[in-house]
Parts: C-alpha cells; sequence; structure tokens
C-alpha cells in the first residue's frame, strides 16, 4: 500500500467518525458561570438554540460546582440527539492539566484541585454512557474558535488578545496554537513580559484604568465601561485610552513582529473602547514597522465554545495534544 493510499484510509475513517458523531458540546468555564452549546465539528456553526447557563461562586465546594456545570450541559444535552455527539470540549483557565484533565488551580476553584474532571462530572450528566471530554485554555480556545470561523479565517499566522479580568493571549499557526520557539514568548503568552514598573498583566487589564483613574483623580470608577461613558466630556479619562493605546503599542510590536503576525484580533470587554484606543495603538505599530490588521472579535463570547468544541475534532485535537504539556 502506498503512502497515499495509507493516508486517504486515515482522512475517510476520521471523516466517517465525524459523520457518525456530526456534534461536540463547546464549554466556556469562568470564575462566576457556565456557557456551553453544541457545535458542528465539521464547519464549527454553533447551535444557538442549544445555549445553556449556569452560575455559581468559585470558592464553593467542588459538589456545588460540579453540579452547577452539569446543570448548565444537561440542558444543552437534552437539546440534541446524543448518538450524534462526540463529546465535551472546555476552556478553561489554569493552572491545569489539560492532556489529563485535572484542575490545578488555587487562586481560583481552590477546592476542585486535583480532580480529574471527566471522572468527578460524568456520572451527573443525563447521558447513556461516559462522554469523552477534552480540555483547552480558555484564551487560546477564544483565538482557536477565532481562528476558524472568525476574523482569523484565511490567515496563516494569527494572534489574539484578549483584554478584561486579565490580559490573556495567544499565537496560531494554520488554525493550531503555537506556545514554543523563537517566535513566540514562553507558553505562547503576552500576560507575564516585563513591561514598565511591571509586567503586562498589570497594565492591559481593567485594574489598570480603575488604578490610574483613582491615583490621578481620588475617585473610585465601576470600571472601563463607566470610562468610556466619562471619555466624551472627561478629559483625563478620554487621555487614559489614549495612553492605553500607546501602551499596547509599545508591548506588542516585537512579538508581533517576531511571529510574522497578519492579523490581531482583540476579545474581552476592553476590545469595546477600540474606537477610543485603536488609533493611537494603530500608529504606534506603524511607527514600529509592523504591519499587521488590528479588528475585533467577530464571535465575542461565543468563540471560546466554538474552539473548545473543535478539540472533539480527532485530527485537530492530534496537533494540538502534541503541544499541551507546554501550555
Amino acid at each position: 500500500m502506498g503512502t497515499n493510499d495509507f493516508a486517504g484510509q486515515i482522512f475517510n475513517r476520521l471523516l466517517s467518525t465525524t459523520m457518525q458523531h456530526p456534534l461536540s458540546i463547546g464549554t466556556d468555564i469562568g470564575g462566576t458561570h457556565i456557557t456551553c452549546a453544541a457545535v458542528k465539528i465539521q464547519d464549527g456553526e454553533l447551535l444557538t438554540e442549544t445555549l445553556s447557563r449556569a452560575t455559581y461562586n468559585h470558592e464553593a465546594s467542588a459538589e456545588t460546582i460540579l453540579q452547577s456545570w452539569a446543570k448548565a450541559l444537561n440542558s444543552t444535552l437534552s437539546k440534541i440527539t446524543e448518538s450524534q455527539l462526540a463529546g465535551i470540549g472546555f476552556a478553561i483557565p489554569g493552572p491545569f492539566d489539560y492532556l489529563n484533565g485535572v484542575s490545578k488551580m488555587e487562586h481560583k476553584f481552590k477546592n476542585m484541585f486535583g480532580i480529574h474532571i471527566p471522572s468527578a462530572l460524568n456520572p451527573l450528566l443525563t447521558t447513556q454512557e461516559e462522554l469523552p471530554m477534552r480540555f483547552l485554555n480558555d484564551a487560546t480556545s477564544f483565538a482557536v474558535g477565532e481562528s476558524w470561523t472568525g476574523e482569523g479565517r484565511g490567515f496563516h499566522k494569527v494572534v489574539v488578545i484578549t483584554l478584561g479580568t486579565g490580559f490573556g493571549s495567544a499565537f496560531i499557526e494554520d488554525g493550531v496554537p503555537v506556545v514554543s520557539g523563537d517566535e513566540v514568548p514562553k507558553e505562547g503568552c503576552l500576560w507575564h513580559l516585563p513591561f514598565k514598573d511591571g509586567i503586562a498583566d498589570d497594565y492591559f487589564s481593567t485594574r489598570w484604568f480603575v488604578g490610574e483613574y483613582e491615583k490621578q483623580t481620588g475617585q473610585k470608577i465601576s470600571g472601563v465601561k463607566e470610562l468610556m461613558d466619562k471619555s466624551s466630556t472627561d478629559a483625563l479619562a478620554k487621555g487614559l485610552f489614549i495612553q492605553f493605546g500607546q501602551n499596547l503599542a509599545d508591548c506588542l510590536a516585537t512579538p508581533l513582529q517576531q511571529f510574522g503576525a497578519e492579523v490581531l484580533i482583540i476579545g474581552g470587554n476592553i476590545a469595546h473602547a477600540l474606537p477610543l484606543f485603536g488609533e493611537t495603538f494603530r500608529e504606534g505599530l506603524e511607527k514600529a514597522d509592523v504591519p499587521v490588521k488590528v479588528v475585533v472579535s467577530k464571535h465575542s463570547e461565543h468563540a471560546a465554545l466554538i474552539g473548545s468544541a473543535r478539540l472533539m475534532d480527532d485530527a485537530f485535537w492530534g496537533k494540538v495534544s502534541a503541544r499541551l504539556p507546554n501550555i
């Protein structure tokens, strides 16, 4: 048998598996809620009628959290045919043993530490058989979703950042996360990079805006949305967004250039403020000779669902899982 014949058999086998189980459930795990939905594995279409959500406190007992996760998943399961389901993909923050499905978090979900999620969660689901479960970092899942069917579709090299309570990032080449090598920072992350008087995460998150505004005015604000509302009449608020854009360009210019990024996709709550910092940010990148397209996420909060659902595509999982120990 020739090499091409063997490769064809493997492709047909994978295609047959996808046809037998054309759906997977994408799941986004946050500190206060779980969101999940069924997604078509072949083309990444999210079935909005299957969306489910449940809330919890990440400091609750493991039993309480798992019950909340099961509640949302069972709601989605009730809206699809079980025989069509390949399994469940999870977008979940770290530290986490993504290859084996074991939580290593202590700052969040501390009562889940050391728990093997598939073993603990499967008995709570309404399925007839145990479902395969696969796991990936939440920011990376977001990037996979955007690269697959969002603003990164058709691009060879994509960088995705999420700006919110923290500074998330991922480097994607041909749809697959890049977490090592000379082209990307350690583990494919930007949050830990030294920047000014601290690290990048100190400057590209909600707390920077809140802290800077209070430092200069003595007034507390609830978050970036309030600052956006003030920006039309408050010169300081407007100036903070301009400063943020320049800082972001200074931080990202070198990593974007080293990776050869073609497009930078911005997600997270602070992405809504791009009209206020985007011009300064783009000018900063141009001055640094970084010709990258800058866009806001197409899928928004659904990107992580689509990205995590893709983990149940065996061919894709084969590429991603080989790199998981480094994530």
